[in-house]
């Protein structure tokens, strides 16, 4: 069979497989378009589902006759003026969409620049361009979009999906453009120059009001800006849907910065639960490639390891910041001083809280733990005078006084700001948390070393995040070009390394990092404390629960546990008299 040149009709058509996959991917280029024609208003019409039609019209600059002509030619395009990759300040660049959309559907465009004195309306199947009364900006109708390639209507969802993902994809790109104005369907506004937070909680939805925080951080070295916003811990989701992430204004899907953002929040929210977040990441064009696929929203970093590392830092110190002024609403001194009587309580307190000798866990890794004193804490339920010089001592500090234990399960305590109510094991299983976290890991060499077998890529892969392994306790190095060889690792860690690394190997040649072996710590720390820690439904006598809460005022992001779930609540006296109608 011989070789032929193809048609351009099926040229393009096969690109508009990978360009136009759906009918929000058309939405998408041509809302991208008039952003790099500046407009600021731009209103998009779909009607079922944009099978039918698809409408977006923008207040941008608008094309000359010329420009017309040539926008539905293959790789046209302009916005590489200096034919630089490696420069791009654009959505688009590629010269592939209009083509592409054209040689799957009915295509008109009309437009008008200030230089013409009136419109053009140009037919994209027939190529003829005709005088028009459009006077400013551009519109493009896409009508009975795949009628030209019958078999891929086949592959559309219902029209209601579909308009889902039309929805999607303009809140995704009005997020990331808030000075724009964005209509669609006449149901759905965002007003220009809208103030951004006002636009994720329009977009994201009333309940992430008062629960976004700032971000707002410079790298070091000045290369790069991260700034937007995070939610609260207590602020997630099911899934991904409500996480926005731009490059350079670029609405992305980037493994580097979705794995910053989990790794971020790792000790603050469960694995299975996702944050919401807004972000946009600024830095040199050049330090980004954006020519990976036609769909442009897959990225490849040049120093990706560089940008992982400034992220997690800047979110985690914005959390670690918030946790702690949480903690400072009510405990405006967490430094406070206590009587030897309260000292004496904390010291009773310790041994019971913590009898339990980390250097003996088999789930966890060995630790160099303080050592606890062994005084017995209980005290007698009759003893009325203990209880009242613990309860009347302790009603100004943050978390007040203990009253009461109810169902087994909360604590019940009165301050100055009103009722507090702790969970006892939340409250706990931070403390826990904190305190071996804090602990070096125990390292355990082995008298002959573990070799691990792997593909030669794997070997490289491994050993180009030693040092980062090593700081988790793992110690290795190349054992030829096929192996590995683990000289230490952590104590009483019986994973299976075989598979382990197979894994880390996997995320570096993705990623360029791998936080598998972290992660593998923090559910091995989060596990033990929440096994090793009070129990909801275990009774507390009131020594036990004041310590505590004494214990909980002083602990690090002590306001959450390491799930992300609240330790504690306080109903204020003004919130308890308007339940009670004492108005």
């Amino acid at each position: 069979m011989s070789i032929r040149i193809l048609p351009d009709f099926l040229v393009n058509q096969i690109a508009a497989g990978e360009v136009v996959e759906k009918p929000s991917s058309v939405v998408k280029e041509l809302i991208e378009n008039a952003l790099d024609a500046g407009a600021d208003q731009i209103v998009i019409d779909a009607i079922d589902g944009g099978r039918t039609l698809i409408s977006v019209i923008d207040n941008g600059s608008g094309m000359s006759k010329e420009d017309l002509a040539n926008c539905i030619m293959r790789h046209a395009t302009s916005k590489l003026p200096n034919d630089d990759l490696l420069n791009i300040n654009f959505m688009g660049f590629r010269g592939e969409a209009l083509p592409s959309i054209a040689s799957v559907s009915d295509m008109l465009i009309d437009t008008c620049n200030e230089q013409d004195k009136h419109g053009w309306c140009l037919n994209a199947n027939t190529g003829e361009i005709k005088p028009s009364d459009w006077e400013k900006g551009t519109r493009i109708k896409v009508s009975n979009l795949f009628a030209k390639t019958p078999a891929r209507l086949k592959f559309l969802h219902s029209d209601k999906a579909e308009m889902l993902g039309i929805v999607e994809t303009v809140k995704r790109l009005a997020v990331g453009h808030p000075d724009v104005g964005f209509v669609l369907n006449n149901k759905w506004f965002f007003p220009k120059n809208q103030n951004l937070i006002e636009r994720i909680v329009s977009i994201m939805g009333a309940d992430v009001h008062d629960k976004m925080l700032n971000v707002d951080s410079v790298s070091s070295s000045s290369d790069m800006h991260l700034y937007g916003f995070i939610s609260h811990p207590t602020l997630r989701r099911a899934s991904s849907v409500d996480q926005y992430l731009f490059i350079n204004g670029r609405m992305v899907k980037d493994k580097v910065l979705v794995s910053a953002l989990r790794a971020a929040y790792m000790d603050v929210m469960h694995a299975r639960e996702f944050p919401l977040c807004a972000l946009y990441l600024d830095l040199p064009p050049e330090y980004v490639d954006v020519n990976v696929s036609p769909a442009k929203t897959e990225v490849h970093f040049l120093e990706p390891t560089h940008v992982r590392a400034f992220i997690i830092k800047t979110l985690r110190d914005v959390l670690s910041k918030t946790l702690q002024q949480t903690n400072n609403i009510i405990m405006p001194n967490i430094t406070h001083s206590f009587n030897n009587k309260s000292d004496s309580i904390k010291s009773v307190m310790q041994p019971w809280l913590y009898n339990h000798n980390l250097n003996q866990t088999e789930s966890c890794p060995t630790f160099v733990a303080e050592p606890v004193s062994s005084r017995n804490c209980c005290i007698e339920q009759n003893d009325d005078t203990e209880k009242n010089i613990i309860t009347n001592e302790t009603f100004d500090l943050p978390l007040g006084r203990v009253i009461g234990q109810l169902n087994n399960k909360y604590i019940l305590a009165e301050s100055k700001n009103g009722l507090v109510i702790i969970d006892q094991h939340a409250a706990h299983e931070r403390i826990t948390y904190e305190k071996i976290r804090l602990h070096e890991i125990k390292i355990q060499p082995l008298l002959s070393p573990m070799v691990v077998h792997l593909r030669e890529e794997d070997v490289s892969a491994v050993l180009e995040i030693s040092n980062e392994l090593k700081e988790s306790g793992l110690c290795l190095d190349a054992f030829g070009n096929n192996a590995i060889a683990i000289f230490e690792k952590p104590a009483d860690w019986d994973l299976n390394w075989e598979t382990c690394l197979h894994d880390i190997a996997d995320e570096v040649r993705v990623y360029g990092h791998s936080s598998r072996l972290k992660e593998k710590l923090h559910l091995k720390l989060a596990n033990y404390a929440c096994h090793h820690s009070v129990r909801a439904g275990q009774k507390l006598d009131y020594e036990q629960m004041d310590a505590l809460l004494r214990d909980i005022e002083r602990t690090e992001r002590g306001s959450e546990c390491n799930h992300g779930r609240p330790v504690y609540k306080v109903i204020s006296m003004a919130e308890l008299d308007t339940m009670f109608e004492r108005l």
